[in-house]
Protein backbone atom coordinates (compact mmCIF):
# COMPACT_ATOMS: atom_id res chain seq x y z
CA UNK A 1 0.00 0.00 0.00
CA UNK A 2 1.61 3.27 -1.07
CA UNK A 3 1.33 6.27 1.68
CA UNK A 4 -1.48 8.06 0.15
CA UNK A 5 -3.48 5.33 0.15
CA UNK A 6 -2.72 4.17 3.47
CA UNK A 7 -3.76 8.21 4.25
CA UNK A 8 -6.94 7.31 2.32
CA UNK A 9 -7.79 4.75 4.63
CA UNK A 10 -6.85 5.88 7.43
CA UNK A 11 -9.31 9.11 6.60
CA UNK A 12 -11.77 7.24 5.44
CA UNK A 13 -11.91 5.52 8.56
CA UNK A 14 -11.81 7.85 11.14
CA UNK A 15 -14.23 10.47 9.33
CA UNK A 16 -16.92 10.55 11.80
CA UNK A 17 -14.41 11.28 14.66
CA UNK A 18 -12.06 13.64 12.78
CA UNK A 19 -13.42 16.87 14.43
CA UNK A 20 -12.96 15.66 17.96
CA UNK A 21 -9.81 13.99 17.07
CA UNK A 22 -8.26 17.32 15.55
CA UNK A 23 -8.92 19.33 18.97
CA UNK A 24 -7.23 17.13 20.81
CA UNK A 25 -4.02 16.36 19.10
CA UNK A 26 -3.52 20.00 17.44
CA UNK A 27 -2.42 22.94 19.51
CA UNK A 28 -5.08 25.85 19.68
CA UNK A 29 -6.97 24.70 16.96
CA UNK A 30 -9.62 27.04 16.33
CA UNK A 31 -7.06 29.96 16.57
CA UNK A 32 -4.95 28.52 13.99
CA UNK A 33 -8.36 28.50 11.58
CA UNK A 34 -9.26 31.98 12.78
CA UNK A 35 -5.58 33.29 11.51
CA UNK A 36 -5.87 31.11 8.61
CA UNK A 37 -9.43 33.10 7.31
CA UNK A 38 -8.15 36.49 8.42
CA UNK A 39 -5.43 36.40 6.58
CA UNK A 40 -7.88 35.83 3.35
CA UNK A 41 -7.09 39.84 2.42
CA UNK A 42 -11.01 40.74 0.60
CA UNK A 43 -14.24 41.86 1.64
CA UNK A 44 -17.03 40.20 3.62
CA UNK A 45 -18.98 41.39 0.79
CA UNK A 46 -16.51 40.62 -2.50
CA UNK A 47 -17.79 37.87 -4.86
CA UNK A 48 -14.98 35.71 -4.45
CA UNK A 49 -13.62 32.08 -5.86
CA UNK A 50 -12.01 29.87 -2.83
CA UNK A 51 -10.83 26.95 -3.34
CA UNK A 52 -9.79 24.55 0.24
CA UNK A 53 -7.75 21.62 -0.67
CA UNK A 54 -7.78 19.05 2.00
CA UNK A 55 -10.79 20.13 3.32
CA UNK A 56 -11.44 17.37 5.81
CA UNK A 57 -14.61 17.46 7.50
CA UNK A 58 -15.19 21.12 5.99
CA UNK A 59 -14.47 23.34 8.96
CA UNK A 60 -12.18 25.80 7.52
CA UNK A 61 -14.78 26.07 4.00
CA UNK A 62 -17.21 26.77 7.07
CA UNK A 63 -15.30 29.32 8.86
CA UNK A 64 -14.71 30.92 5.44
CA UNK A 65 -17.79 30.57 4.18
CA UNK A 66 -19.83 32.29 7.38
CA UNK A 67 -17.01 35.08 6.52
CA UNK A 68 -16.90 35.60 3.20
CA UNK A 69 -20.99 34.84 2.74
CA UNK A 70 -20.75 35.58 -0.88
CA UNK A 71 -17.82 33.48 -1.57
CA UNK A 72 -18.10 30.09 -3.83
CA UNK A 73 -16.48 27.51 -2.44
CA UNK A 74 -14.69 24.30 -4.19
CA UNK A 75 -13.89 21.58 -1.36
CA UNK A 76 -11.39 19.17 -1.98
CA UNK A 77 -10.38 15.74 -0.45
CA UNK A 78 -8.95 12.28 -0.68
CA UNK A 79 -11.82 11.12 1.50
CA UNK A 80 -15.16 10.60 0.56
CA UNK A 81 -16.46 10.06 3.85
CA UNK A 82 -15.34 13.46 5.29
CA UNK A 83 -16.71 15.34 1.81
CA UNK A 84 -20.10 13.72 3.06
CA UNK A 85 -19.38 15.32 6.26
CA UNK A 86 -18.28 18.38 4.98
CA UNK A 87 -21.45 18.52 2.60
CA UNK A 88 -23.65 18.36 6.06
CA UNK A 89 -21.51 20.79 7.87
CA UNK A 90 -21.88 23.40 4.73
CA UNK A 91 -25.33 22.71 4.28
CA UNK A 92 -26.69 26.16 4.56
CA UNK A 93 -24.41 27.14 2.22
CA UNK A 94 -25.58 26.52 -1.35
CA UNK A 95 -22.45 27.61 -3.81
CA UNK A 96 -20.56 25.14 -2.85
CA UNK A 97 -18.51 22.43 -5.30
CA UNK A 98 -17.02 18.71 -3.81
CA UNK A 99 -14.72 17.04 -5.55
CA UNK A 100 -12.95 13.49 -4.48
CA UNK A 101 -9.08 13.67 -5.12
CA UNK A 102 -6.10 13.14 -3.87
CA UNK A 103 -3.07 16.16 -4.66
CA UNK A 104 -0.87 14.32 -7.09
CA UNK A 105 -4.11 13.35 -9.10
CA UNK A 106 -5.69 16.69 -8.79
CA UNK A 107 -5.49 19.52 -11.41
CA UNK A 108 -7.39 23.28 -10.85
CA UNK A 109 -10.04 23.41 -13.77
CA UNK A 110 -10.48 27.62 -13.00
CA UNK A 111 -8.85 30.34 -11.69
CA UNK A 112 -9.45 31.29 -7.79
CA UNK A 113 -8.95 33.96 -5.70
CA UNK A 114 -8.02 32.04 -2.71
CA UNK A 115 -6.52 28.91 -2.16
CA UNK A 116 -6.14 27.44 1.47
CA UNK A 117 -5.73 24.80 2.98
CA UNK A 118 -5.39 23.46 6.66
CA UNK A 119 -3.10 20.00 7.69
CA UNK A 120 -3.19 18.63 4.27
CA UNK A 121 -0.38 19.54 2.09
CA UNK A 122 2.33 17.39 4.21
CA UNK A 123 1.40 14.59 3.07
CA UNK A 124 3.36 15.38 -0.70
CA UNK A 125 6.10 13.07 -0.61
CA UNK A 126 8.97 15.36 -1.29
CA UNK A 127 10.10 18.68 -1.69
CA UNK A 128 9.90 18.33 -5.43
CA UNK A 129 6.36 16.99 -5.09
CA UNK A 130 5.18 19.93 -3.02
CA UNK A 131 7.45 22.62 -5.36
CA UNK A 132 5.36 21.49 -8.09
CA UNK A 133 1.97 21.77 -5.98
CA UNK A 134 3.23 24.75 -5.33
CA UNK A 135 3.82 25.77 -8.66
CA UNK A 136 -0.22 24.26 -9.89
CA UNK A 137 -1.36 26.47 -6.82
CA UNK A 138 0.17 29.60 -8.20
CA UNK A 139 -1.18 29.08 -12.04
CA UNK A 140 -4.77 28.61 -10.40
CA UNK A 141 -4.47 32.07 -8.82
CA UNK A 142 -5.96 35.40 -10.44
CA UNK A 143 -3.65 38.47 -9.86
CA UNK A 144 -3.63 39.70 -6.93
CA UNK A 145 -4.82 35.87 -5.35
CA UNK A 146 -3.72 34.73 -2.01
CA UNK A 147 -2.59 31.37 -0.52
CA UNK A 148 -3.13 30.61 2.91
CA UNK A 149 -1.98 27.66 4.41
CA UNK A 150 -2.24 25.98 8.16
CA UNK A 151 -0.20 22.78 8.86
CA UNK A 152 2.52 20.96 10.19
CA UNK A 153 6.41 22.69 10.37
CA UNK A 154 9.65 21.16 10.94
CA UNK A 155 11.64 23.07 13.02
CA UNK A 156 15.24 24.78 11.74
CA UNK A 157 17.56 22.53 13.65
CA UNK A 158 17.38 19.18 15.42
CA UNK A 159 17.69 21.00 18.86
CA UNK A 160 14.20 23.12 18.27
CA UNK A 161 12.33 20.15 16.58
CA UNK A 162 13.29 18.24 19.84
CA UNK A 163 11.22 21.41 21.70
CA UNK A 164 8.73 21.07 19.34
CA UNK A 165 7.99 17.38 19.77
CA UNK A 166 8.25 17.51 23.28
CA UNK A 167 5.65 20.56 23.53
CA UNK A 168 3.48 18.79 21.28
CA UNK A 169 3.14 15.41 23.03
CA UNK A 170 2.51 17.44 26.12
CA UNK A 171 -0.20 18.94 24.95
CA UNK A 172 -1.79 15.80 23.39
CA UNK A 173 -1.20 13.91 26.89
CA UNK A 174 -3.46 16.57 28.35
CA UNK A 175 -6.43 15.11 26.60
CA UNK A 176 -5.39 11.51 25.07
CA UNK A 177 -2.69 8.90 27.46
CA UNK A 178 0.41 8.72 26.99
CA UNK A 179 0.46 5.02 25.79
CA UNK A 180 -2.05 5.94 22.90
CA UNK A 181 -0.24 9.12 21.96
CA UNK A 182 3.20 7.07 21.63
CA UNK A 183 1.39 4.05 20.29
CA UNK A 184 -0.64 5.40 17.66
CA UNK A 185 -0.15 9.56 17.04
CA UNK A 186 3.55 9.32 17.07
CA UNK A 187 3.73 6.26 14.89
CA UNK A 188 0.84 8.24 12.99
CA UNK A 189 2.61 10.72 12.41
CA UNK A 190 6.26 9.39 11.42
CA UNK A 191 4.40 6.71 9.08
CA UNK A 192 2.17 9.43 7.09
CA UNK A 193 4.02 12.91 7.00
CA UNK A 194 6.65 14.78 5.28
CA UNK A 195 6.97 18.39 6.90
CA UNK A 196 9.62 20.98 6.22
CA UNK A 197 10.60 24.12 8.06
CA UNK A 198 8.96 27.20 7.17
CA UNK A 199 11.94 28.39 5.85
CA UNK A 200 12.06 25.69 3.36
CA UNK A 201 8.40 26.45 2.56
CA UNK A 202 9.15 29.99 2.07
CA UNK A 203 11.87 29.31 -0.45
CA UNK A 204 9.34 26.80 -2.59
CA UNK A 205 6.91 29.59 -2.64
CA UNK A 206 9.41 32.20 -4.06
CA UNK A 207 10.73 30.34 -6.55
CA UNK A 208 6.96 29.25 -7.38
CA UNK A 209 6.67 32.95 -8.33
CA UNK A 210 4.88 34.16 -4.93
CA UNK A 211 5.69 37.09 -3.43
CA UNK A 212 4.85 39.08 0.06
CA UNK A 213 5.55 35.82 1.54
CA UNK A 214 5.20 35.78 5.79
CA UNK A 215 4.05 34.22 8.78
CA UNK A 216 0.43 34.55 10.27
CA UNK A 217 0.17 32.53 12.93
CA UNK A 218 2.66 29.82 14.77
CA UNK A 219 2.90 27.67 17.61
CA UNK A 220 6.14 25.46 17.57
CA UNK A 221 5.35 22.98 14.81
CA UNK A 222 1.97 24.36 13.96
CA UNK A 223 2.06 27.53 11.44
CA UNK A 224 -0.41 29.51 9.40
CA UNK A 225 1.64 31.06 6.48
CA UNK A 226 0.49 32.66 3.36
CA UNK A 227 1.72 34.19 -0.40
CA UNK A 228 -0.04 36.44 -2.78
CA UNK A 229 0.21 36.02 -6.75
CA UNK A 230 1.28 39.53 -7.74
CA UNK A 231 -0.15 41.86 -11.21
Amino acid sequence: MDNMERIRKHFEEEAKEYDGIIKNLIPYYNQMVVALVNAIPFSNQDEIDVIDLGCGTGSISKAVQSSFPRASMTCVDISANMLDIAACKMSDFNNTKYINSNFYGFNFDRKYDAVVSSLALHHLETKEDKFEFYRKIFDALKPEGVFVNADVVLASSDKLQDCYMKEWKRFMCKNVSESEVDSKWMPSYYAEDRPISLMEHFELLKEAGFENIDVVWKYYNFAVYMAVKKL
